[in-house]
């Protein structure tokens, strides 16, 4: 119910201050904007599925949080070098870990995904358009790429079946391939 009140229209906002619905907004749509944030973020998902539980809830989860504290670095200015390259490899690591049908610790997956978090939250904080609230703009993309996870979850179930686990690890290729392709527009 949230998410839909969230949604109305911008002109159903009564009462906000200037920028306030477009902070949201921009935010929300700032992950979609992106075929290389949207591999990635749909990769989390497919993985988490493919790893099953607790995995399947947990990365999403740990994912956005640690998106959020690179988003902050953003905000504030902080420098993190290799920005684009680190969503590339990203989405490379993240396809190929897919691809491969890859099983690490809860630990491990946690960490991979919570590494290349930051690199993503820190591109989304960096592109706050002025005069925007940061707090929506933020609370905009967390969501945004939770609902990214969640499709990646939802494609990712079909591992159920055997020809749904050469689907999705074909779709981990994909990823990888989306990924070598903005790695490589990185370095130009």
């Amino acid at each position: 119910m949230l998410l839909v009140t969230l949604l109305l229209p911008l002109a159903a906002w009564a009462h906000i201050q200037a920028g306030q619905a477009g902070g949201f907004v921009s935010g929300l749509s700032h992950p979609v904007s992106g075929l290389d944030h949207v591999l990635a973020m749909v990769a989390v998902g497919l993985w988490g599925a493919q790893l099953g539980m607790p995995a399947i809830w947990v990365l999403p989860v740990a994912f956005p949080m640690m998106m959020a504290f690179g988003g902050m670095l953003g905000l504030l200015g902080i420098p993190l070098p290799g920005v684009e390259l680190g969503i590339a490899v990203s989405a490379m690591v993240l396809g190929a870990l897919v691809l491969g049908g890859i099983r690490l610790s809860l630990v491990a997956a946690i960490a991979v995904v919570a590494f290349f978090a930051v690199f993503h939250g820190h591109a989304h904080g960096t592109e706050l358009q002025a005069g925007q609230n940061a707090i929506l703009y933020s609370l905009g993309f967390v969501i945004a790429t939770g609902m990214l996870h969640a499709v990646g979850i939802g494609i990712g179930l079909i591992h159920r079946w055997d020809l749904g686990r050469k689907v999705l690890r074909a779709a981990g290729g994909l990823v990888l391939a989306g990924g070598v392709y903005f790695f490589w527009v990185a370095l130009a």
